[in-house]
């Protein structure tokens, strides 16, 4: 943000390339400087400071230094000293500069040259002050000392002995007041520096305002009220004859008008200082916003914590405008890369872990899925095959089918002959799903098989039993609902016992399908020592019946309709056949088309049983 220009106290007069065209390469003859330096002065400025050093003898013009040191002679005129880090011959003495009255409190650590040069002793006598001329800038320039040591000589600027010389102060004043605090008065201007002397450039936009051309200046066509009063600055700007300087604005400008531009400051008092805790304050805004970025980069999205990067990093830049506003110079862009690279740094980290993260959930997941279709394998072959087991079986058919909502699930049947006449067959169905139901089902299923197998096969005294030894290991609190018939191949007759299963449905060669809605009791596990009671009834020949699982009747379309048991019987009974494996195909194929790909959400099973007859023709 550049500086405005709201007063104009210095002119720099250039030795500019329309003067050099006029008046021939340089350097001058010193006879022309002096003139040039006549023409100055005849306007009554109130301080000249020449940017120039006039080190060696005038070979081009005899008596051109003795001209140049008349020229400035009892004048307002301060000299250029420049500052060199090894002691040149020529000089082997301190510059003569303006005293400086010090209230320090330690040994400032003001900028040091060892040596220095000048003007030649005849035409550096005749000046009114010595000012410096070096700065240390490297590549952009930021700040330059206002006063620095020559030896043990505390020698001020170039522009700070204009200001000296134009107020007619006999020395400078230097105040140590702790930290960063170094305050320099020239009369009754008071400069804040940094605790080396240096102070920072707040610099304006180059204009050209600011300049007149030397051949303007002897040629007459400079009118006197331009520089009366002025604090001019002479200096080289002839494109070839100087070194730019590069200012923070991004732009370059003649070396010479650095000096315009220090003048400006100090008198428009407006300064920029770095505060003693700035580091301090720096590296705590950076541990703040570390904290923030650690805490918030593991925890939330990344485009979350991008937002929350962005908002430091401006929160960082509005903090340094204020602070530039009023003055003080905050180095914001430090904690703000800071942040940056640790946001940057946590990010990756964070994505390297959830990526980590992420193939260990696949290999475990293949794991579980390896597993769970090894669990689907090995319920599936706890289940028996109909066709298979009873291929030989004449008076009766039977078929069965289960299809887990999961890789595994609660539903189940069986079947097998209590003896060679007798068919025991049931379809059960374990509360929930999964895992644990899958479990339980095949604790369920083979405790009903060993109980009908050992003992009373009547279907509810089975049931009574299965309900005492399933319960007893039961932490889960599970329960079992199960349709379990026995059906007597001979004579047809089907004895049969519901614990809190779904109804079966009973058909008949010309007649509709029907439900069989007899009920034994509760589920198993619900009620401990409740004794179940068994039905019958009598099977004509091809007559059959058709157990299922609440998974049918229950099924759900995307409009969250259940399939019921309205549907189930009218699909029986427009099938009109009775050959097991067709039912169970027309009933899995209506479901399929009432749900119209909605998500299976429980288990499917059915298990079809048709009496052929005693004889099974």
């Amino acid at each position: 943000m550049p500086r405005s220009r709201d007063t104009a106290p210095a002119v720099i007069v250039a030795i500019d390339e329309l003067s050099l065209d006029a008046r021939g390469q340089w350097p001058w003859p010193r006879t022309a400087v002096a003139e040039l330096l006549e023409a100055i002065l005849a306007a009554q400025p109130a301080a000249v400071g020449v940017d120039l050093l006039f080190v060696e003898p005038d070979r081009s013009s005899p008596g051109g230094d003795a001209a140049l040191a008349d020229a400035i002679q009892g004048e307002r005129v301060v000299l250029g000293v420049a500052g060199l880090e090894y002691r040149d011959r020529r000089f082997p003495f301190p510059p003569q500069v303006a005293p400086v009255r010090l209230s320090d409190k330690r040994e400032l650590p003001l900028r040091r040259f060892d040596g220095q040069l000048q003007s030649r002793a005849e035409i550096n006598r005749a000046a009114g002050g010595r000012g410096l001329i070096s700065s240390d800038a490297k590549g952009v320039v930021r700040r330059v000392p206002l006063v620095a040591r020559i030896g043990q000589v505390i020698v001020p600027a170039l522009a700070v002995e204009m200001a000296r010389v134009a107020s007619g102060a006999p020395l400078l004043r230097l105040a140590d007041r702790g930290g960063e605090r170094l305050e320099l008065g020239i009369g009754a201007l008071a400069v804040p520096l940094q605790s080396d002397g240096s102070l920072y450039v707040y610099f304006g936009r180059h204009d050209d305002e600011r300049f007149v051309s030397a051949e303007d200046v002897l040629s007459g066509h400079t009118p006197a009220e331009a520089m009366r009063d002025k604090l001019v600055v002479l200096g080289v700007t002839g494109l070839g004859l100087l070194d730019y300087q590069t200012t923070p604005l991004g732009e370059r400008i003649p070396g010479v008008e650095v000096h315009a531009q220090l003048l400006e400051q100090m008198f428009d008092g407006r300064y920029l200082w770095r505060p003693t805790g700035a580091a301090w304050l720096e590296a705590a805004l950076l541990m703040l916003a570390g904290i923030a970025l650690v805490a918030a980069v593991p925890a939330v999205r990344p485009w979350m914590s991008s937002m929350l990067l962005a908002a430091i990093i401006t929160g960082l830049a509005a903090a340094g405008l204020v602070g530039f506003r009023a003055g003080y110079l905050l180095n914001v862009a430090a904690p703000a890369l800071g942040a940056a690279i640790l946001f940057a740094a946590l990010l990756a980290a964070t994505l390297a872990e959830a990526d980590r993260q992420r193939r260990l959930l696949r290999e475990a997941q293949a794991r579980v899925a390896g597993e769970l279709a090894a669990a689907r394998r090995i319920q599936m072959g706890l289940l028996p095959a109909p066709r298979e087991i009873f291929a030989a079986e004449p008076r009766f058919t039977l078929e069965a089918m289960l299809e887990p909502a999961r890789t595994v699930g609660g539903d189940f049947y069986d079947c097998f002959m209590l003896d060679e006449h007798r068919l025991f067959f049931l379809v059960g169905d374990v509360s929930g799903k999964g895992l644990a139901a899958s479990l339980f089902m095949a604790l369920a299923k083979s405790l009903l098989k060993s109980i009908a197998l050992r003992g009373d096969a009547e279907p509810a005294a089975v049931l009574r039993a299965a309900n005492a030894e399933i319960s007893r290991d039961n932490p889960e609190s599970l329960f079992v609902t199960v349709f379990a018939a026995v059906l007597d191949a001979r004579s047809g007759r089907l004895a049969f016992c519901n614990a809190g299963h779904e109804p079966p449905v009973l058909g008949e060669p010309g007649e509709l399908p029907r439900r069989i809605a007899d009920s034994g009791g509760p589920p198993l596990c619900v009620i401990a020592g409740y004794g179940y009671t068994g039905s019958e009834l009598a099977l004509v020949p091809r007559g059959w019946l058709c157990a299922l699982s609440d998974g049918v009747t229950e099924a759900m379309n995307r409009s969250g309709e259940l399939y019921g048991a309205t549907r189930l019987v009218r699909a029986l009974a427009e099938s009109g056949m009775s050959e097991p494996q067709a039912l169970l195909r027309q009933v899995r194929e209506d479901v399929r088309r009432f749900a119209a790909g909605a998500e299976q959400s429980d288990d499917v099973t059915l298990v079809a049983v048709r009496w052929n007859g005693a004889s099974g023709r």
